[in-house]
């Protein structure tokens, strides 16, 4: 992979994807402390903001509108700026109003960027290497989660809110400027529809990108509160874990990527969602702290197995359509944060194991549906030819 390497994209995304991670494992880790112990909110509030850090996930559909304007690497390094400027001024308005409006600015940053991330890497990184720098990339945001999860850990003493929002939201600034000052893009690459687009022959990737936003939901609302809830697990024991998990990731995603490439994207998702069905009925029905603690890593492995979807799309879509259809999936990934959580809660309350048996539910509908996954040996206008054909 070292001619992957010397891409100039590859830096740049590189780059670009620490400053998105850092920002919003800051932003995780701090959040919810900051809310309650200056901004003095209560669980309706915490909870209202939460959703609206969802908000732009939904108008994920406007990236399309906005690189008629500005090129698409441009616009990567203005989310990343907004995040950013987003993070920085988070300490200086402690109040729902204040943290609601810095939330929104920080949310399109990261929503955006995340965006931008897969469709370029799509578009810059052919089908023989595009898991690969999938994979790697996630190994990279493992490993910058680490670092900024300690340097929290140890500035936290030493430094108040303000002080680090300011510092971790200054170093992203930093980023985004480094990236306005880079020269990535070439003329090589396929030109992008500039407007919406939805084929009726891209269903299954729109199907697969909805119950991956789902499985999503059920492992980010419900798997820790189990831990929690039933299992007594302490904030120190779910920040074990949650160091350990991108420990393994650090190592395992960049294989994950490489296993895509071997074995095809309906190999490798049928190993996740077979796999899913098994972990979520576990989840539903253990007793042991120490197996739902298992599960727990199990499941985040799983996770980074979803880039395989991306990459089907890339061997079957056209490859004018990387930039406007990851813009589309990226919102149908959004909607089941708007409903799932709140049905969910409801459920829980009646038997916690319900969430858990519909995500079991929902694994099973995946990986009936991965099996229609049939992709072409070989496609002839594939991401990132050196063929400069006219987008239409």
């Amino acid at each position: 992979m070292d001619h992957v390497k010397k891409n100039p994209m590859f830096l740049y995304l590189v780059v670009l994807t620490i400053g998105s991670t850092v920002g919003l494992q800051a932003w995780t880790t701090l959040f919810n402390n900051f809310a309650v112990e200056v901004a003095r909110l209560d669980g309706d509030g915490i909870g209202m903001i939460q959703s609206i850090r969802e908000i732009p996930g939904f108008l994920a559909l406007l990236a399309i509108f906005v690189i008629r304007l500005i090129p698409e690497h441009r616009l990567s390094a203005l989310s990343i700026l907004l995040l950013g400027v987003g993070i920085a001024a988070t300490g200086c308005f402690p109040s729902f109003a204040g943290l609601a409006l810095t939330t929104l600015v920080m949310s399109f940053g990261f929503h955006y960027y995340e965006t931008t991330n897969m469709s370029l890497t799509l578009q810059y990184f052919d089908r023989h290497t595009s898991p690969w720098v999938f994979g790697k990339l996630r190994s990279i945001s493992a490993a910058s989660s680490i670092v900024v999860g300690v340097f929290i850990f140890f500035m936290a003493s030493v430094l108040d809110f303000s002080r680090i929002y300011l510092l971790v939201g200054g170093g992203i600034s930093a980023v985004a400027l480094w990236g306005f000052s880079r020269r990535p893009a070439s003329t090589d690459v396929v030109p992008q529809r500039k407007r919406m687009v939805l084929r009726k022959r891209y269903w299954l990737y729109y199907f697969l990108a909805f119950m991956a936003g789902a499985r999503r939901q059920i492992f980010i609302a419900f798997s820790v509160l189990l831990l929690v809830q039933k299992f007594g697990y302490s904030v120190q024991a779910v920040t074990s874990l949650f160091v350990l998990n991108n420990c393994i990731n650090f190592f395992l995603s960049p294989t994950i990527g490489r296993a895509i490439i071997r074995f095809g994207e309906r190999k490798v998702l049928t190993v996740e969602y077979t796999s899913l069905v098994a972990v979520f009925l576990a989840y539903a029905f253990t007793d042991s702290r120490w197996v739902a603690g298992g599960l727990y890593i199990l499941d985040h492995i799983f996770f980074n197995f979803g880039m395989a979807i991306n990459t089907y799309f890339q061997k079957v879509g056209d490859p004018g359509d990387m930039a406007p259809t990851m813009a589309v999936g990226f919102t149908i990934n959004h909607i089941a944060a708007v409903f799932l959580p709140a049905i969910g809660g409801y459920f829980w309350i009646i038997d916690y194991r319900i969430p858990f048996i519909a995500g079991a539910v929902m694994a099973s509908i995946s990986l009936i549906a991965v099996q229609k996954i049939h992709t072409p040996p070989s496609f002839p206008a594939a991401a990132g030819s050196l063929k400069n054909t006219p987008g239409r």
